[in-house]
């Protein structure tokens, strides 16, 4: 029987449930919503069934080895999601045991933070496959990172080891989502893209750029790209100021772990040469002689549709290989 693992993705809108092969293989895929209700039994009794109606009509062809699961503020050594900022679950969640609850058949079931699973999906089906030290960063709502140190994740004592979107980089500067000011995040993040898009059309007063007429819940970074594909002036300095400050953090993130290469993840990440190009500038610029010329930034090859699900699962692999 061919070996699979169910993958599980925690959004606030929404969860994607796969089931997901051992060379990282999509071979069901469905979901359901992320409620608001707040009441945590009813969502595990819906997710549960979620996966059994996945699971159900492949019992005789596929062996389900367990269930990994990718979540906000996932911490894998205790199992707990704790005090999410998005989800209506408040407080401190005991995912993994009510998880086993409903599937005391499966031994391997584990949680983590959604970059620490995008970051063991690169390095088992990615990029990132022969590689032992390096950084994945997730460009999203909000800008995540996940460490592997010599072949090993990074959790820290406590878990939570990785926040590298909320290492400060303009002191005293904008408001992170965190409720601190000047963090990585609010300017490398797509929001943070579009607080950056606004800021220029307010100081060169453009009222003729293809970004002008956007308001700020309707711009995306897909526009902010296609303006930038058209020649507007102000989304391509909108790709040269995220890049810039990218880079910056980037240079941190080296001086500290000195990784073989730093993989980018998430919607900005495929405009490409408008976004790696400045990135990989800053970077060099800010980086001390030792390092210079020798860190890679590279694009995940995960698949962006499914890598959520497919990083999730991979936990499940990592946990048989102890």
């Amino acid at each position: 029987m061919k070996k699979v693992a169910v993958g599980v993705d925690i959004g606030g809108t929404n969860t994607t449930i796969g089931l997901i092969d051992d060379v990282g293989k999509v071979i069901a895929k469905g979901g359901i919503s992320t409620p608001s209700h707040g009441n945590i039994e009813k969502y595990m009794d819906d997710l549960a069934k979620a996966i059994r109606d996945m699971i159900s009509p492949t019992n005789e062809v596929l062996s389900v080895m367990g269930i990994g699961v990718g979540a906000p503020n996932g911490n894998y050594y205790t199992g707990s999601i704790d005090y999410a900022p998005n989800l209506s679950f408040k407080g401190i969640i005991p995912f993994v045991e009510l998880l086993k609850k409903r599937f005391p058949e499966y031994e391997y079931v584990a949680l983590t933070n959604d970059a620490n699973a995008a970051a063991i999906g690169e390095m088992i089906y990615g990029g990132a496959k022969n590689m032992k030290n390096f950084v994945m960063y997730t460009l999203g709502t909000g800008v995540g990172s996940g460490i592997v140190v010599n072949g090993d994740l990074v959790y820290g004592h406590d878990g939570f080891a990785g926040e590298c979107g909320h290492t400060t980089l303009i002191p005293g500067g904008r408001l992170c989502g965190c409720g601190a000011l000047g963090h990585l995040e609010a300017y490398c993040s797509a929001p943070g893209m579009k607080r950056t898009a606004f800021e220029l059309i307010a100081k060169y007063n453009a009222n003729d750029s293809k970004l002008a007429g956007k308001s700020f819940k309707e711009l995306d970074s897909k526009m902010i790209f296609d303006a930038a594909e058209a020649g507007d002036k102000v989304a391509l300095e909108v790709f040269e100021l995220t890049g810039k400050y990218l880079g910056q953090g980037l240079a941190d993130t080296v001086h500290v772990l000195s990784p073989e290469a730093i993989f980018l993840f998430g919607g900005p990440t495929a405009a490409g040469d408008y976004i790696f190009k400045p990135t990989k500038q800053s970077m060099e610029e800010h980086l001390l002689p030792i390092f210079k010329n020798k860190i890679k930034i590279l694009p995940s090859e995960l698949d962006s549709g499914n890598a959520a699900i497919i990083g999730a699962s991979a936990l499940v692999y990592k946990e048989m290989e102890k």
